[in-house]
C-alpha cells in the first residue's frame, strides 16, 4: 500500500487526484483550508474505497502552512510515495489592478510552496529509491499572462529541471499542464466563463487519469488533451507580440486552469 499527498484536494483537479487515487487502492494525505470539507472528504473516500485517508489542514499562503505539510512530507515512518502540488488559484484583473499582497500571495502558493515541499517530498523518495511528484501547472505558462502565467512557467521550469537533477534516482517530476476544467477555480476568482467554447472544457476525472499514465511512461511535462496539444503547438508558432495582445484580453477575463 502506498501513500498520495494532495495539496487543494477538497475540490477540482485535486479532487480528481484523490478519487483516482482511492480507486486505485492508495492511502491519501489530504490537505486544504477547510477542515469540514477535508473531514467530509476523508470519510467519503475511506468508505467508498477502504483506503486511509489523513486530513492535513494547512494554508499554502502561510509559512505555517508550508512548514506543517513539510514535516508531514519528511515523516520517514509514514512515508509519502506521490505529492500532488494542486493548490494555486486565479486573481481577476490586469496588472497594478490586483494589489500586491494578492499577487505575493499567488507567489507564495504557487512557487514557494511548490519549491518547499518538492524538496521536503523529493529527499527521502531518493533516499528509497522510489516516488513521484506532479506539480500543477496550466497552459498559461507558455503565454504572457501576467503573474498567474508566470508562476506555472515557473513551475514548469522548474519541475523539468529538477527531474534531470533527478534523473537515474527513480524518483519521477512531471509538471501537468491543464487548460479550462469546470472547478471552483474561476468563482472564487469573480471570472466568468460564460464566453469559453463548449470544447475547450476538459474533465477533470479524464485529465487526471492521462495524467498517472504521462507519469508511468516516464514524462516531465503532460498537457493532457489532443486539442490543447494542438493549441499549445500553434502558440509555437504564433508572433509573440500577436499571442500577448490575445492572451491579454482573454485570460484577465477567464485565467484557464
Amino acid at each position: 500500500m502506498t501513500t498520495a499527498l494532495i495539496t487543494g484536494s477538497t475540490a477540482g483537479i485535486g479532487a480528481a487526484f484523490a478519487r483516482r487515487l482511492a480507486a486505485d487502492g492508495h492511502d491519501l494525505v489530504l490537505v486544504a483550508r477547510d477542515t469540514k470539507r477535508l473531514q467530509e472528504q476523508a470519510t467519503e473516500l475511506h468508505d467508498r474505497h477502504g483506503i486511509e485517508a489523513e486530513v492535513l489542514t494547512a494554508d499554502l499562503a502561510e509559512d505555517d502552512g508550508i512548514s506543517s505539510v513539510e514535516q508531514r512530507l519528511d515523516e520517514r515512518r509514514r512515508p509519502v510515495d506521490l505529492l500532488v502540488n494542486n493548490a494555486g488559484f486565479g486573481n481577476k484583473g490586469r496588472f497594478l489592478e490586483v494589489s500586491m499582497a494578492d499577487e505575493l500571495r499567488m507567489l507564495k502558493v504557487h512557487c514557494e510552496a511548490v519549491l518547499r515541499l518538492t524538496a521536503a517530498a523529493t529527499a527521502p523518495m531518493r533516499d528509497r529509491g522510489r516516488g513521484g511528484v506532479v506539480n500543477v501547472a496550466s497552459v498559461a505558462a507558455f503565454v504572457p499572462r501576467g503573474t498567474y502565467g508566470a508562476s506555472k512557467a515557473w513551475v514548469v521550469q522548474f519541475t523539468q529541471g529538477a527531474a534531470r537533477d533527478l534523473a537515474g534516482t527513480g524518483v519521477r517530476l512531471m509538471a501537468l499542464c491543464p487548460g479550462f476544467v469546470r472547478t471552483e477555480f474561476h468563482e472564487r476568482a469573480g471570472m466568468g466563463t460564460d464566453n469559453i467554447p463548449g470544447w475547450m472544457w476538459l474533465d477533470a476525472d479524464k485529465l487526471v487519469s492521462s495524467a498517472l499514465a504521462d507519469l508511468a511512461r516516464g514524462k516531465t511535462l503532460s498537457v493532457p488533451d489532443p486539442r490543447y496539444k494542438a493549441l499549445m503547438g500553434m502558440v509555437k508558432l504564433a508572433p509573440r507580440g500577436l499571442l500577448g495582445g490575445v492572451s491579454s484580453r482573454a485570460g484577465r477575463k477567464y485565467g484557464p486552469r
